[in-house]
C-alpha cells in the first residue's frame, strides 16, 4: 500500500464516521440540541487532550520541537483561531442539531450540510478568491438538487428545518474558511482542542439558558453522545489531520465527499428511513455538485490535450 493510498483510506474512514454521526444525532434528538452538543463537545475534549500529548511525544522522538506556541504572538494567534473557529463551529453544529431535532431525516441533513463544499469557494469571493465557471455550474446543480429534495410542493413548501440546514451549510463554510486561514499558523491538534473547548463552553451556556439539562436524559442518550464525541469529533478529525498530510486537496475533498452518502445509508439501514424517487434525485444532484466542485477539470483537460498532441 502506498502512502497516498493509506492517507486516502484514512479520509474515507473519517467520512464513514461523520456520515454515521448523523444517525447518532438523530437518535439523540430527544435531548435538547444545546445539551446534546455540550455533552459531545466535552467528551471530545477528553480524547483530544491525550492526542496533544501523544503528538508532542512523537515529535520529540523525531527530534522536532513540541507543537505548542513559542511566543506571545503565537499564543495570541492560537487563542484568536480557537475562539473564531470554535464560535463558528458551535453556530454551525447547533443549527444542524436543531434541524435534526425538528426533522430527524439523516439523508436531508447530510446532503444539505454537504453543500458547504460548493459554498466555500463562493464564500472565498469575500476574501478575494475568484470563482470560475465550474463552481457556478456546481452551485446551479446543487440548487436544482435542493429544489427536488426539499420543495415537494414548490418554492413555498420548504420547511423550517431545511432553512436551518441551509444556514448550517453556510456557517460550516465560514468555519472551513477560518480553519483554512489559521491552520498554517498554529499547531493543528491544539487548534482542534481549542475549537472544541470554545464550542463546549458556548453550548453549555446556551443549554442552561434555553434548556433544562438533566443528568438522567444525558445518560439515556449516552450511546449517541459517546459516538459523536469520541468517534466523530475525536477520531474523525484526527483521521482528517493525518489523512490530509501530503495529499492533494482535491483528492482529499473527494475522499471525504461520501459523508453524505453514508449518512443517507445509515438512516436507511439503522433507522429505517426512506426517500421518495424525487428526493433521491435531489440527493444525487447535490452529491454530483459536491464532487464536481472538487474535480480539477482544467488540469484534466490540459493533460488530455497534451496527450492528444503527443499521440498525433
Amino acid at each position: 500500500m502506498t502512502k497516498q493510498t493509506g492517507h486516502t483510506l484514512l479520509l474515507l474512514a473519517a467520512s464513514l464516521i461523520w456520515g454515521l454521526a448523523f444517525v447518532a444525532q438523530s437518535m439523540g434528538s430527544d435531548l435538547g440540541a444545546y445539551t446534546f452538543l455540550a455533552s459531545r463537545s466535552w467528551v471530545a475534549l477528553g480524547i483530544l487532550l491525550p492526542m496533544i500529548l501523544a503528538f508532542d511525544t512523537i515529535r520529540k522522538k523525531r527530534g522536532a520541537p513540541a507543537g505548542g506556541p513559542k511566543t506571545k504572538a503565537d499564543k495570541k494567534r492560537l487563542f484568536l483561531g480557537a475562539f473564531t473557529c470554535g464560535t463558528a463551529l458551535f453556530a454551525a453544529s447547533a443549527a444542524q442539531q436543531i434541524a435534526i431535532t425538528i426533522d430527524p431525516s439523516t439523508a436531508k441533513a447530510s446532503f444539505i450540510t454537504a453543500m458547504y463544499v460548493v459554498l466555500v469557494p463562493v464564500g472565498g469571493i469575500l476574501i478575494g478568491r475568484r470563482c470560475g465557471a465550474q463552481v457556478w455550474c456546481c452551485v446551479a446543480l446543487s440548487v436544482l438538487g435542493l429544489y427536488l429534495l426539499c420543495m415537494q410542493g414548490g418554492f413555498g413548501s420548504i420547511s423550517a428545518s431545511d432553512w436551518i440546514l441551509l444556514l448550517c451549510a453556510a456557517l460550516f463554510s465560514c468555519q472551513i474558511l477560518l480553519v483554512d486561514y489559521f491552520s498554517p499558523l498554529v499547531d493543528g491538534i491544539r487548534l482542534s482542542f481549542g475549537m472544541f473547548f470554545v464550542e463546549a463552553v458556548w453550548s453549555t451556556i446556551f443549554a442552561f439558558a434555553f434548556e433544562q439539562p438533566a443528568w438522567g436524559q444525558i445518560t439515556a442518550a449516552a450511546l449517541p453522545i459517546l459516538y459523536c464525541g469520541l468517534l466523530s469529533s475525536g477520531l474523525g478529525y484526527t483521521f482528517q489531520i493525518l489523512g490530509q498530510e501530503g495529499l492533494n486537496p482535491a483528492v482529499a475533498s473527494l475522499a471525504m465527499c461520501p459523508e453524505s452518502v453514508f449518512g443517507a445509508l445509515g438512516g436507511w439501514l439503522i433507522l429505517g428511513q426512506t426517500l421518495t424517487g424525487r428526493e433521491i434525485g435531489g440527493c444525487a444532484l447535490i452529491f454530483a455538485a459536491v464532487v464536481l466542485a472538487q474535480v480539477p477539470l482544467k488540469a484534466l483537460c490540459g493533460k488530455a490535450a497534451a496527450g492528444a498532441e503527443e499521440n498525433g
